[in-house]
């Protein structure tokens, strides 16, 4: 997949679900609370839709999500779920023991001792995922945390755009599990760092990546590896 070496770049962005954190381990508990309340409130009967939709569903625009998870049911009932999603996931970021992955943090921090300027980009609610980076401790590392929640786009390749423009960046990385990752990057003109690790996605949901990784530390390896761009300019 690697054609020609990478190019170091100024700044990584990252996506937060299925890259820096293991969704799974707040979504499932807070997926079956939601849907026990939902019954509770006659706004849904019969059993839960499997964890799959949901889980398939990540890196998706909440609207779209629910589309998936409840195709037969209106508008009321999907804005009632994004409530209730955001009310248990921000009591579970507290109540149960969610984990980002393996060396997420320490990996960050490295990235930050080298000069990288560290950000997010996510598709989900503003204080769902700025809940999970003070959660576990990384919210310091960013520059910025991006979500389409609070900045209202209708698509990452806007967020990434928006953030790009906002912090003057020309050379980033977007990292990511989900074809929208590969999307936002490519769109902007950025290389894709795809994340295989997670395996929310389809088979082909990171094609067109630039590279693929199987551990987050491996990023530090990727970007002591990659080419500078100043000594490229020398050339």
């Amino acid at each position: 997949m690697e054609i020609t070496r990478l190019r170091r770049p100024e700044a990584m962005i990252f996506d937060m679900d299925g890259t820096l954190f293991k969704t799974e381990t707040l979504l499932i508990p807070v997926y079956h609370r939601l849907f026990d309340q939902l019954r509770e409130e006659k706004l849904y009967t019969g059993e839960t839709p499997p964890e799959d939709r949901i889980l398939g569903g990540l890196g998706m625009l909440l609207d779209d999500i629910w589309k998936r998870v409840l195709p037969d049911h209106d508008i009321t009932v999907h804005r009632r779920a994004d409530e209730l999603l955001l009310e248990y996931e921000l009591i579970g970021l507290k109540d149960y023991d969610t984990e980002l992955y393996p060396q997420v943090a320490e990996t960050l921090k490295r990235l930050k001792e080298r000069g990288v300027r560290l950000f997010v980009a996510s598709n989900g609610l503003e204080h769902y995922v700025k809940e999970v980076a003070n959660t576990h401790g990384i919210s310091s590392l960013f520059e910025g945390i991006y979500s389409a929640g609070e900045h209202q786009t209708s698509s990452k390749v806007d967020l990434v755009k928006l953030l790009l423009d906002a912090h003057d960046i020309n050379r980033a990385w977007m990292i990511g599990d989900r074809s929208s990752d590969v999307e936002a990057g490519k769109e902007n003109g950025q290389t894709v760092i795809g994340c295989a690790y997670a395996g929310y996605g389809h088979g082909r949901e990171l094609d067109g990546a630039d590279k693929l990784i199987s551990s987050f530390a491996e990023l530090v390896t990727l970007y002591d590896r990659a080419a500078d761009f100043s000594e490229e300019k020398e050339r």
